[in-house]
Formats: structure tokens, sequence, C-alpha cells
């Protein structure tokens, strides 16, 4: 066997480890389908305990969340990543704190997804993930105005539930029935109001939702920045 033209891909995860470990399953698919044979992935992973993490987020201690990905970043360039992932998209609200110091290329999870939506076609999009995500500005303004695209989020009460299902279920590895239920007829109502397309915006929610589930195209976006690395480790 010749030696792997593969770079190796930095993840920051434990942001639930849930997701973290479908980053790890889909960059190692992904690999062995382009490459065949016995390869996998060259993956490092820096995991996180969430449950410091989360506090921090509630308590909007930003810069100590970003510090904290920031000592998993540079350590992750001094084990040898050739290029780094936050796999959680409600933490690229700290990217920039992140990746301090670090001299490797950072793939940020909105421009990955933005370049997925505007290449199927929408415009307008469906945005769910966390109440950070949802309500403040650092996702959505990167979405509207580095891409272009029309964002729409759902209202009060149903930011709440998209939210606590999140914190609730879905980091803990519970999918409910019952929460599918109103994920779903969120989205409709979204659709209804002029989304062509909904953003997967939070890692976790494809463990609820899948494509089958809705009538416009849903942008996975952990699967979408997985396989970008994927590409990016093979360019």
């Amino acid at each position: 066997m010749g030696g792997s033209p593969l770079k190796t891909i930095g993840l920051i995860g434990g942001m639930s480890w849930e997701s973290s470990a479908h980053y790890y399953r889909l960059v190692n698919e992904a690999v062995k389908a382009r490459l065949g044979g016995l390869h996998s992935a060259k993956v490092l992973l820096a995991s996180v305990d969430f449950g410091e993490v989360e506090p921090l987020q509630r308590a909007a201690r930003w810069d100590e969340a970003g510090e904290l990905l920031n000592r998993a970043a540079l350590g992750l360039e001094r084990a040898g990543a050739d290029l780094l992932l936050i796999c959680a998209n409600t933490m690229h609200k700290v990217a920039g704190e992140a990746v301090k110091g670090v001299r490797i290329p950072l793939l940020h999870i909105a421009d990955v997804t933005a370049e997925a939506v505007r290449a199927a076609g929408p415009r307008k999009v469906a945005l769910l993930g966390t109440r950070y995500t949802m309500e403040q500005d650092f996702y959505r303004r990167r979405l509207e105005e580095r891409h272009g695209l029309e964002v729409l989020v759902p209202g009060p009460e149903d930011r709440a539930e998209v939210n606590r299902v999140i914190y609730e279920e879905l980091v803990l590895g519970r999918i409910e029935p019952r929460s599918k239920g109103r994920y779903l007829a969120i989205i409709d109502q979204l659709v209804g109001a002029g989304a062509q397309g909904v953003i997967a915006g939070c890692t976790e929610i494809p463990m609820l939702v899948q494509q089958g589930d809705v009538s416009v195209p849903l942008f996975d976006t952990t699967e979408l920045h997985a396989l970008a690395a994927v590409e990016r480790a093979l360019a």
C-alpha cells in the first residue's frame, strides 16, 4: 500500500459527544468511499467537557468558552492537524477567539452550509438551532451578508421549544417522537412563510429530523461540514 494523500483533520468536539461521534463516522465513511480499500480518515479529536461549556453559554461567558476552545485548537495544531473543525454550530460564536495564535485554517460551518444552499438553489431558508444560533447575529448575519441568503427563524415560543429539545433531549441521545412532531410542525410553518429549504443549524438536529421528513431540501450542517473537511483533506 502506498502512502495516504490525506491531510489530518483536527476536530474540536464534545459539544455534544453524540454529534462528535457522528462527525467521526462521516469523515471515515467519506474517505473510504473516495479512496476505497482499507483507507480511513486521519483524525485528531480534542473532545471538551460539555458540562463545562454549557454553563458558560448560559451565563454569556463567551470569552471563557473561546479560551477553552482555543486551548483545544492549539493542542490539535501541535499534535499535527492540518485543518480545524469546531463540531458545533453554536460555538462558532467564538470562532475568532478559538483560532487566536493558530496557523492552520478553520473550516467554518456556516460558510460550508451556505455554499451548499446556494448550489442547491434556495435563497430563502429556515434556520433551526440553539436559541443562540437562532437569535444572535453571529450565524445569521454571516449567512445573509456573506452569502446573500434570506434567513427565517421560528417565533419566540417555537424557538424556546427547539432549544429545549436540543439541550434536554438530543445532547443526551434521547429521540422523542413528540418532539419530532413539534419540529416538523415548526418547519411546516416556516415553509408556509416562504422558506425554500431548512438549515439544521445544530449538529444534533439530524438525529431527530431527516430529509425524508420534510417537503423542502434539508441542509444537514454536520454532514456538510464533515464532507467539506474530507474534500480539504484530499485536496
